[in-house]
């Protein structure tokens, strides 16, 4: 079946989980008149429940289709790829549940966005159904919300103002206030444990990977240190963001012959980036053993998150700090509630902007930056991310 003549233009997967109940709201409130969407989980009455909720905000949302979908039941993710345009998807951790939907979409020539942002996961899709998406047409894009959308845009915002044809160097510093949900804590615990998996599926990405001609391409880790551009201390974040910002560069060319990215928590205070350090290497070292593992999990559920209240008090603020051929720009990213009410909302924009609007022509795994660009950004600064442009340094 063509694309075009699909039953639904976006199905929402994991759509009665905690982050997936706020995508689902978000899409009640801002899906477009004539956007043909669905929920797709795999318990019925907690999917009908969800759909009256959202009646109340629109009520034609009482006749919102419910899919059947299982994680583990590859044949109800089959038939949900080929009855839509995009699937998105909030089930998570995905290096556990999320590949059977991936070669779903990949087979059926059907868009995929996430919200992931386990380095792992990148790489084994990448690897196992990248040639194949690229074939069908399906356009694979993985961490469409705080990760990586921010940063993945921000830098390609910045780059934008900057010349063209000439070395670029960027560093980007994050700041944030948030509360995490179940479901986020248990993603991460399972990256910190799958340590030596995530090495071994980097290492057969880049030798399998095509390198850009005649172009040199780094994101490397920085030391902690004291940066005065950013009046704070600067905690490189090994996270998957430098890495989608330097997938991107080697995608597009306009980032230059010889580009950097270097990506920071910008933390005003020093015993707090202290902290900060000590506590995570602290739930890195217990997340390898399965019975500390199992114990802060049971702290943190997931399905759980910050109530309304907190999420209204939440913030974060991404600053990038670009120069390259005698010119240098300070542009910023921010926005509200980073881990739930914005993500939500870059997740459902970025899945809306797949199914609806005119863009590059790609297929296989893509970033944010190439599969979409700067319609995304127009779509997020119309719902309220702004996008600015700090200062020109170089110019009076």
């Amino acid at each position: 079946m063509s694309r075009n003549d699909r039953e639904h233009d976006l199905v929402l997967f994991g759509a009665t989980g905690f982050t997936g109940g706020l995508t689902a709201e978000y899409l009640a409130a801002h899906a477009p008149d004539g956007f043909r969407w669905a929920l797709a989980g795999r318990n019925r009455d907690k999917l009908l429940r969800l759909r009256e909720r959202l009646a109340e905000t629109d009520p034609a949302c009482a006749g919102l289709p419910l899919l059947h979908a299982d994680a583990f039941d590859p044949d109800s993710l089959r038939a949900v790829a080929g009855s839509t345009r995009v699937v998105a998807t909030t089930v998570g951790p995905y290096v556990r549940h999320g590949e059977p939907l991936v070669a779903a979409c990949a087979e059926a020539g059907t868009d995929y966005a996430d919200l992931t942002g386990e380095p792992e996961f990148v790489d084994r899709m990448y690897l196992r159904h990248h040639e194949r998406a690229r074939e069908s047409g399906a356009r694979l894009v993985h961490a469409c919300g705080f990760d990586s959308v921010p940063h993945d845009l921000g830098v390609l915002f910045t780059v934008e103002r900057l010349p063209e044809g000439v070395p670029l160097r960027i560093d980007g510093y994050v700041r944030a206030s948030g509360a995490f949900s179940g479901g986020t804590f248990a993603s991460a615990l399972t990256a910190f444990s799958r340590r030596r998996q995530a090495e071994a599926a980097a290492r057969e990405r880049r030798r399998v990977e095509p390198r850009p001609a005649g172009r040199r391409i780094g994101a490397p880790l920085d030391r902690p240190r004291r940066s005065g551009k950013a009046g704070a201390w600067a905690v490189p974040l090994p996270t998957v963001d430098p890495q989608v910002v330097a997938r991107s560069a080697a995608a597009l060319e306009r980032y230059g012959p010889d580009f950097r990215y270097r990506h920071y928590a910008a933390v005003r205070r020093l015993p707090v980036a202290v902290g900060g350090v000590v506590g995570a290497g602290a739930l890195f070292a217990l997340a390898r053993f399965p019975t500390a593992r199992r114990a802060l999990s049971a702290r943190w559920a997931p399905g759980e998150g910050p109530d309304p209240g907190r999420r209204a008090r939440s913030w974060f603020t991404v600053r990038f700090f670009g120069e390259g051929g005698g010119r240098r720009v300070v542009t910023e990213v921010s926005g509200g509630d980073p881990g739930y009410g914005e993500t939500a909302k870059m997740l459902a924009e970025s899945a809306m902007c797949l199914a609806l609007d005119d863009l590059p022509e790609t297929s296989g795994q893509v970033t944010t930056a190439v599969a979409m660009g700067n319609a995304l950004t127009e779509r997020l600064v119309g719902a309220g991310i702004s996008f600015r442009v700090v200062s020109r340094p170089d110019r009076p």
